[in-house]
């Protein structure tokens, strides 16, 4: 996922604190963030701009500042609607990017 926004002129900046871990991405618009999900719910904030947001069958348009909850094993993404700074706030310990979204992240 960070690749697709990285070509596409995206940046994602990783925080980390004491078991918990937030996914800032600049997301331009008409950029989609594909969908996936977790074995457990977590926390997104759009900090700033226009989303749609896909939460299993249904579609909500989110508008900046907002935060959301996303339910375990509940199918989501986005779709940047204006460019956009969306923030996964997740629970863990892990604090290697190079392996938070492996663990993360269900492959489906």
């Amino acid at each position: 996922m960070s690749e697709v926004l990285e070509n596409v002129g995206g940046e994602i900046t990783h925080h980390f604190s004491d078991g918990l871990y937030a996914k800032e991405s600049f997301v331009p618009a008409g950029t989609a963030i594909l969908k996936h999900t977790h074995n457990f719910s977590h926390l997104s904030i759009l900090a700033k701009g226009k989303v749609a947001v896909m939460k299993g069958d249904v579609i909500e348009i989110v508008d900046a500042p907002a935060c959301i909850e996303i339910k375990a094993n509940v199918i989501h993404g986005i779709k940047a609607m204006s460019d956009c700074v969306w923030f996964c706030i997740h629970a863990t310990d892990e604090k290697d990017p190079s392996k938070v979204d492996e663990i993360l992240i269900r492959g489906d």
